[in-house]
């Protein structure tokens, strides 16, 4: 009997194998039949990206459906970006969809471009095509390119602490990109280094974070005297601006400066 029902696995074992193998043999081939064709945005279009505009649409990338030979299946589009006049050597994928239309943030595109090496805060000529896929091993389709203009705005970093004040070049207000980012050196925990425009005579403050609205986080700050009072060696270009907020007071010369605060040495020193 045992024997019975080694032979009744293994003879459906070899059948499963086979089926599987017909199976695969007849799977009809997918076809690219008709590539997607790209309507919008067009060659004229021309976006300067902010900030604070960024759950807003910045545009609605719009393109005919490809067309397949074969079983119907779902067709992906992939909305891809590269610099112009590369022939999309190096795309950056900005999002995929299965629908034939787009609507994209100012948040979205903005990351796109800044991921796809785009330089911030500059006009940039973007070349901008849609990728159709079916299935597994159809071939791709792209459709024809368009080439727009866009200017991104800076990304800051989740660690960065903020610059502002009348010695800087934003002065007292968060509006835009008036403050000044005070990123972490690359590499350290507790360094912080920017170059930065120093107007002589002036005050300015260190704060830990930004909500990037016009009222800014005053909240969460450092003065002079929370440094001077944990032992800190302050360059002597800097001093208690003695204004009720015990803001620094820059003294020296107006013109850049590279500014560092080291925690782990317990300096603030001007270069």
């Amino acid at each position: 009997m045992k024997n019975i029902y080694k032979i009744l696995i293994a003879f459906i074992g070899v059948l499963a194998v086979s089926c599987n193998a017909d199976d695969v043999e007849n799977r009809p081939v997918i076809q690219p039949v008709t590539a997607p064709v790209l309507l919008s945005p067009q060659n004229d279009f021309n976006i300067v990206l902010t900030k604070d505009k960024e759950k807003e649409i910045a545009t609605t990338v719009i393109w005919d459906d490809a067309k397949y030979d074969g079983t119907q299946t779902v067709v992906n589009y992939t909305i891809e970006i590269a610099k112009a006049g590369t022939n999309f050597a190096a795309p950056t994928a900005v999002t995929t969809t299965t629908a034939r239309f787009k609507a994209l943030t100012v948040a979205e595109l903005n990351s796109a471009l800044v991921n796809g090496g785009f330089i911030e805060k500059e006009e940039n000529s973007v070349d901008i095509r849609i990728k159709a896929t079916v299935g597994i091993g159809a071939e791709s389709q792209y459709s024809n390119s368009h080439t727009f203009k866009a200017t991104p705005y800076h990304t800051p970093l989740a660690t960065s602490h903020w610059l502002v004040g009348a010695a800087t070049p934003g002065g007292w207000t968060w509006d835009g990109d008036a403050e000044t980012e005070f990123p972490l050196v690359v590499g350290k925990t507790d360094v912080y280094q920017v170059t930065i425009v120093l107007k002589s005579g002036e005050a300015f403050r260190e704060f830990l974070g930004n909500n990037f609205t016009s009222n800014g986080n005053w909240d969460a700050s450092r003065n002079y005297t929370y440094y001077s009072g944990l032992g800190f060696t302050i360059d002597s270009e800097l001093v208690n601006a003695g204004d009720g907020d015990s803001n620094f007071k820059y003294t020296g010369p107006t013109g850049p400066r590279v500014l560092k605060i080291d925690n782990g040495a317990k300096t603030i020193t001007l270069e």
